[in-house]
């Protein structure tokens, strides 16, 4: 009999064929479906459902009620809040199938994507990109950029450990928390130490 290297709550329901990797926990009334891929040490919230084909780094942070569509790839370390919403067809009618029309949305790593935010399918988020609560993404994210509203837009750059960056005339920036040091160049922000 094979162990299990990861942890499902009785009332989770996990479709075969599927990868689930070691040390992530799967909680109350959440559904797995066949061919997706589940990084290690994932962790998804009471009411998740991951649609067949969608991939999940390590480390990724689903909350509650949250519904992970076919055509979303999420790379490590991502944080998808509380009700938080993916899409994967522009016009969805439903008497007409579009399942061969299902569009894409690369969230990189590190992003935080906040409670009831909404992401409009076909849309990449940046690395270390954070959306705020409420907000729906009609376009693609830089990384770094803080965006709020809808529809949603621009309003700032975070650091990685997720505060606002202030940058002098040169362009330069330090996280407060880490002290990481960034650089804004052509509005668009990097890592520099």
């Amino acid at each position: 009999m094979e162990t299990k290297l990861y942890f499902a709550h009785p009332t989770a329901v996990i479709d075969e064929p599927c990868e689930i990797g070691e040390g992530s926990k799967i909680w109350h009334f959440s559904h797995v479906m066949q061919g997706c891929k589940l990084g290690k040490n994932c962790n998804l919230g009471q009411n998740v459902v991951v649609s067949p084909g969608v991939e999940l780094g390590q480390n990724v942070k689903v909350q509650n009620n949250v519904s992970i569509y076919t055509g979303v790839f999420c790379e490590d370390d991502v944080f998808l809040g509380p009700s938080m919403v993916f899409t994967n067809v522009i016009n969805p009618r439903s008497a007409v199938n579009r399942k061969a029309e299902y569009a894409k949305t690369h969230v990189g790593k590190g992003a935080s994507i906040g409670a009831n935010a909404t992401i409009v399918c076909g849309h990449d988020i940046g690395k270390f990109a954070f959306i705020g609560a409420g907000a729906v993404v009609t376009k693609t994210v830089p990384d770094y950029a803080l965006v709020i509203g809808n529809p949603s837009r621009q309003v700032a750059w975070m650091s990685e450990y997720g505060h606002k960056l202030e940058f002098n005339k040169e362009g330069l920036g330090i996280c407060k928390e880490s002290g990481q040091h960034y650089k804004l160049e052509n509005n668009k922000v990097t890592r520099i130490s």
